[in-house]
């Protein structure tokens, strides 16, 4: 069974950064699709920024130009550069990885909390 897995997460300034990494375990036949996600307190869940298998990105609007999201879908590998970090930023941050053949999976989360 795949298992996805997060890390990176902390206390940061205002002002400051981080950088979130995720991996998946097991086999990957063909990811389609991987993203960041986050979750505040007393909020839904909503979308950060996705990449897709041929490199095609997006970002919430909240987000653009302060974070940026990488990786490699053959190994099942993202990052998320967060720079300018704000108070709002904080949150549980999830990874989800889709692959054709096993479907979608979440990571546990990573708390990021900005705060001084």
């Amino acid at each position: 069974q795949v298992q996805v897995e997060e890390s990176g997460g902390g206390l940061v300034q205002p002002g400051g950064s981080l950088r979130l990494s995720c991996a998946a375990s097991g086999r990957i036949y063909s990811i389609k699709t991987m993203g960041w996600y986050r979750q505040a307190p007393g909020k839904e869940r909503e979308l950060v920024a996705t990449m897709r298998r041929g490199g095609d990105t997006t970002y919430a609007e909240s987000v653009k130009g302060r974070f940026t999201i990488s990786g490699d879908s053959a190994q099942g590998t993202i990052r998320l550069q967060m720079n300018s970090l704000k108070s709002e930023d904080t949150a549980v941050y999830y990874c989800n990885i889709d692959d054709a053949v096993w479907g979608g999976s979440w990571g546990q989360g990573t708390q990021v909390t900005v705060s001084s």
